[in-house]
């Protein structure tokens, strides 16, 4: 029995693995205790998303337990044992502004969370194939020191940067910057994943992301930067835009494409691999052009007002290249840009959205 182990399996990613895995007939096992309410209040709960998953896959499991508690998930672990094939580990608290106010709770969630999975791994499955979704935020805010330009409605890298074509790479250093709580507690799991590839010989895979998106995604004003946008078009929300004039860049992945990287990297898995992972040039906007494409597909003026004061940690400008990714899996590719993006997230959330207004 090939079985795959799935940590926030009822939020953005994970649900899109869930009825990834499910389709490739595996046995889906998730872990999601819905702590997204807990960081973001009742219009983020996983409880829904949930529910839909156990309607549609049938034979799929989740274990609401807090990955924060070792022995919890040594239970779990130790139930499936070897059979466990894949673990994709999703969950996390993934806000810059919400770790400040709790740090204990996000570096226990982020760090600690990611240790406990890593070693239930090593001493129940250790020829499983580990992935874990990091985060760019590892870089801190080394990327701001690029030479940025300011254009008319976004913010771009100089054209004789070597980031210009591609966008930025894995060489990056993640050092002597700041990273805001969140981005320190990431990178900390971040390289924990790492280590227990090399020490260990575990395969393990950790996909440094920009912004994911899809229509799975319970936007929030602290967390899900496009489907929180488009719904606030769509139900006459005030939108807040925090600094650099709105014109910050960020490149967007659809969950599905990444789960698709994700599949890529199981079949054929390496030790300790890091991987920049995003909507690349192929997918990628300034916040006020985020705007701009909303106000199209919804056919209302979005309301907006701008803070000066950025977020700790923010970045000005983020693309990812993906060149590395793709070399080592050529037949992987994105198929979903910003447009299309918005347009799905549109279809599948508006009548849901209207109700709700």
């Amino acid at each position: 029995m090939n079985i795959a182990l799935i940590t926030g399996a009822a939020g953005l990613i994970g649900s899109e693995a869930v009825r990834f895995f499910f389709a490739k007939k595996f046995k889906v096992v998730g872990i999601d205790n819905d702590m997204r309410r807990y960081f973001f209040g009742p219009e983020a709960s996983t409880r829904l998303s949930l529910r839909g998953l156990l309607d549609e896959c049938p034979g799929f499991v989740n274990k609401s337990i807090d990955i924060r508690d070792s022995n919890a998930l040594a239970r779990v672990f130790s139930l499936y044992g070897k059979d466990i094939k894949l673990i994709i580990h999703t969950a996390a608290q993934p806000s810059h502004d919400w770790a400040a106010r709790e740090p204990f709770t996000d570096f226990s969630v982020n760090a600690g969370g990611t240790l406990n999975l890593l070693e239930a791994a090593r001493r129940h499955c250790p020829d499983a194939v580990f992935i874990f979704t990091s985060t760019n935020k590892v870089y801190g805010d080394k990327p701001n020191r690029l030479p940025l330009v300011e254009m008319p409605s976004r913010w771009e890298v100089s054209r004789c940067h070597p980031y210009y074509r591609n966008g930025i790479d894995e060489s990056m250093s993640v050092d002597q910057c700041k990273h805001s709580l969140f981005g320190a507690s990431k990178l900390a799991a971040d390289v924990l994943v790492q280590e227990y590839g090399r020490y260990f010989g575990m395969k393990t895979g950790v996909f440094r992301c920009g912004c994911l998106t899809g229509p799975g995604h319970s936007g929030v004003e602290l967390h899900g930067f496009l489907a929180y946008l488009l719904k606030c078009a769509v139900i006459g929300r005030e939108y807040r835009i925090f600094g650099y004039k709105g014109k910050q860049v960020r490149d967007n992945i659809h969950s599905r494409d990444l789960v698709s990287a994700f599949y890529h990297f199981y079949k054929r898995p390496r030790i300790a691999e890091v991987y920049n992972m995003g909507g690349s040039r192929f997918s990628n906007c300034s916040l006020l052009e985020a705007v701009k494409l909303c106000e199209k597909i919804t056919g209302n003026a979005l309301k907006t007002r701008y803070v000066p004061g950025n977020r700790i940690g923010d970045h000005i400008w983020w693309i990812s290249d993906v060149s590395k990714f793709r070399a080592h899996y050529p037949r992987w590719g994105l198929t979903m840009d910003i447009r299309g993006i918005l347009e799905d997230i549109f279809k599948a959330n508006v009548n849901k959205w209207k109700r709700e207004r």
